[in-house]
C-alpha cells in the first residue's frame, strides 16, 4: 500500500511553506470532477496560461481542461476518435488527449499522484529536501513542474538521447538536470544514478515512477474514470467496449485498465512496447526511438496478472508516421483518402508514443476481427509540440517530404499493419512476465520478496491500493484546512 504515515514535525514545516506561498492542493475528486473546484479558483484560472508556473495550475491537472492555451475553464474529457480512413479498421478507436494538461503531457497527473501523498503526510519536507524525478522524459518534466508549483526544488534525471525540447524546458524549471547515458530504453542507467545520489547526498527524496504506487493509483482513479465517461457518452446499448491499450513505460497508465475491467469485466488490458526492445514479448532488450516508454525491465507497479495481451510495434513505423501526420504533403495526401480537415488538424496532438498506442489499437482490432460495434480506448500521452526537433532531424536526413512518401507511409504503416508480434497471455505467460520483476526490484533495487509474491497471490493487494484514494483526499482536505487558505481564497 501507499505509505500514509504522518510525520508531524516535517508536516508542520510543509504546511507553513504552503501558507507562505498560498498553495492549495486539489483533491483527486476535484481532478475527476473539476466542476467541484471552488468558483473563486475557477475565476482565477481565467487569467492564467495553461503552462504558467503558477500554483493555481495544480487545479488544471485533469483530462477536462478547455483546449486553449490561456484562461480556459473546464468541460468534457478531451478525446479524439480515429476514423477508418486512417486506421484501416471498422473498430471505433478513441484516444484521450494529453496535450491539454500543463506541460502538454498527462505525466503531471502521475507525478501529482506520487508527490502529494508524501507532502500531505509530512514524509517529504520541501524546506530541506529536493524531489528527484528519474525518468525517460515526461515524468521528470511533470515532476519538476508540480514540485515548483508546490514550492519544492527538483532534480530531473533523463537519458541524454531524449528530445532537445525536454532539456531546454527543464533547464528553466528544474534546479538540476542530469543526463544519463543512452536513449529511451536505458532505464537501469537512471536507476544507477539514483543509487549514486542516495550514497552521496542527504538532501534528496527520490520519486521513482516505476515503483511509486501513487502513479498507478492516479491513473486508476482519474484516467480510468475519464475513459468511462467517454464510453458512456459514445456507446449505444448494442456497442461493446473491447479493450484498453497503453504502451508500458512506467506502467502507470495501465492502471486505468484495472479500473475499466471492473466496470467492463469482459474487456481486455493490452500492454504495448517497441519491437526493437521486446521485454514483455520476448524477455528482450535493445534500443528504440519511441520516446516515453522506458524498457528492459518490468515496472514494480505493473499489475501483470490483470494484463491480457502484449503487442510490439516497430519504432520505424512511428517515426515515418510523424511525418505523414505533421507535414503539409502528408495532410494533402490524407485529404485525398477522405480524411476530414477537422481530424487532420488534430493529428499533431499525437506524439511519438501516442502513434505507438494507435498502432497497437489497430493491431488489436485486426487480431480480434473487431467490428464497428466495438470500442477500443487508448491515450495520447503528449503531442508533437515536444518533438519538433525530431521532425527537423528527419528533414535533414531524408530531405523534403513528398506525396509519394506519404502514400508509402500510409499504406505500409497504417493500411497494411499486421497482427505480427502479438501474444495473448495465459496464466503462465503472465507469470513469466511478473517473475522478471525479481531481477530488477529484488536483486537490484532492494524490494522485498514477500511483496512481490503478494502482487501475484494476494487478491487484495491491488484493491487495497485503490481504496486509498478517499484517504488521500481526506489528508489533502486536512492539509488545506491547516494552511487556512480555503478561508483566504473565499475572502479574496
Amino acid at each position: 500500500m501507499i505509505n500514509l504515515t504522518i510525520t508531524e514535525g516535517q508536516l508542520k514545516r510543509t504546511i507553513e511553506r504552503a501558507r507562505e506561498k498560498k498553495i492549495l492542493i486539489p483533491t483527486l475528486h476535484q481532478q475527476k470532477y473539476p466542476e467541484s473546484i471552488p468558483a473563486k479558483m475557477r475565476e482565477r484560472l481565467k487569467e492564467i496560461g495553461l503552462w504558467d508556473i503558477h500554483p493555481c495550475n495544480l487545479f488544471r491537472i485533469t483530462w477536462k481542461n478547455e483546449p486553449v492555451d490561456v484562461g480556459g475553464g473546464f468541460g468534457d474529457v478531451n478525446y479524439v476518435e480515429i476514423p477508418s480512413a486512417i486506421s484501416g479498421v471498422d473498430t471505433r478507436i478513441i484516444a484521450l488527449v494529453g496535450k491539454w494538461f500543463p506541460t502538454g503531457s498527462h505525466k503531471v497527473g502521475a507525478t501529482f499522484g506520487c508527490l502529494v501523498p508524501r507532502l500531505v503526510t509530512g514524509q517529504f519536507d520541501p524546506t530541506s529536501q529536493k524531489a528527484v524525478w528519474p525518468s525517460t522524459g515526461n515524468f521528470c518534466r511533470g515532476g519538476a513542474y508540480d514540485a515548483t508549483l508546490l514550492g519544492c526544488e527538483s532534480i530531473a534525471i533523463l537519458p541524454e538521447g531524449m528530445s532537445q525540447e525536454r532539456f531546454e524546458w527543464l533547464t528553466k524549471v528544474a534546479g538540476e538536470v542530469i543526463a544519463t547515458p543512452g536513449c529511451e530504453s536505458n532505464v537501469k542507467e537512471i536507476f544507477d544514478k539514483c543509487w549514486e545520489l542516495r550514497k552521496t547526498r542527504d538532501d534528496i527524496f527520490i520519486f521513482n515512477q516505476f515503483e511509486e504506487l501513487g502513479n498507478h493509483l492516479w491513473h486508476y482513479e482519474i484516467t480510468g474514470n475519464a475513459i468511462e465517461e467517454v464510453l458512456k457518452r459514445v456507446m449505444s446499448d448494442k456497442d461493446r467496449f473491447a479493450g484498453f491499450i497503453s504502451q508500458s513505460g512506467s506502467a502507470g497508465t495501465l492502471g486505468a485498465g484495472d479500473y475499466l475491467k471492473k466496470v467492463f469485466p469482459q474487456s481486455k488490458i493490452v500492454a504495448g512496447e517497441a519491437l526493437q526492445c521486446p521485454t514483455l514479448l520476448l524477455c528482450g532488450y535493445g534500443d528504440h526511438r519511441i520516446e516515453g516508454i522506458g524498457d528492459k525491465h518490468i515496472p514494480w507497479i505493473h499489475n501483470v496478472k490483470n494484463t491480457d495481451m502484449v503487442i510490439a510495434v516497430d519504432d520505424n513505423a512511428c517515426m515515418n508516421l510523424i511525418r505523414l501526420f505533421n507535414e503539409p504533403e502528408g495532410w494533402s495526401f490524407l485529404q485525398k483518402q477522405g480524411v476530414k480537415d477537422d481530424l487532420i488538424s488534430k493529428l499533431p496532438l499525437m506524439g511519438i508514443s501516442s502513434i505507438g498506442n494507435l498502432l497497437c489499437a489497430i493491431k488489436f482490432s485486426k487480431y480480434y476481427e473487431l467490428t464497428k460495434r466495438d470500442m477500443v480506448m487508448t491515450v495520447w500521452t503528449d503531442s508533437m509540440d515536444l518533438y519538433q526537433t525530431r521532425l527537423k532531424e528527419m528533414r535533414r536526413a531524408y530531405g523534403p517530404y513528398s506525396e509519394m512518401e506519404a502514400a508509402r507511409a500510409y499504406h505500409r504503416y497504417l493500411m497494411a499493419e499486421s497482427i505480427g508480434h502479438m501474444q495473448e497471455l495465459n496464466d503462465y505467460d503472465r507469470r513469466r512476465i511478473h517473475n522478471l520483476k525479481y531481477f530488477t526490484w529484488i536483486e537490484q533495487q532492494g524490494k522485498g520478496l514477500p511483496e512481490l509474491n503478494a502482487q501475484w497471490y494476494d487478491p487484495e493487494y491491488w484493491e487495497s491500493i485503490h481504496q486509498q484514494a478517499s484517504e488521500i483526499d481526506r489528508l489533502i482536505e486536512a492539509f488545506n484546512d491547516r494552511t487556512g487558505l480555503l478561508k483566504w481564497l473565499h475572502c479574496n
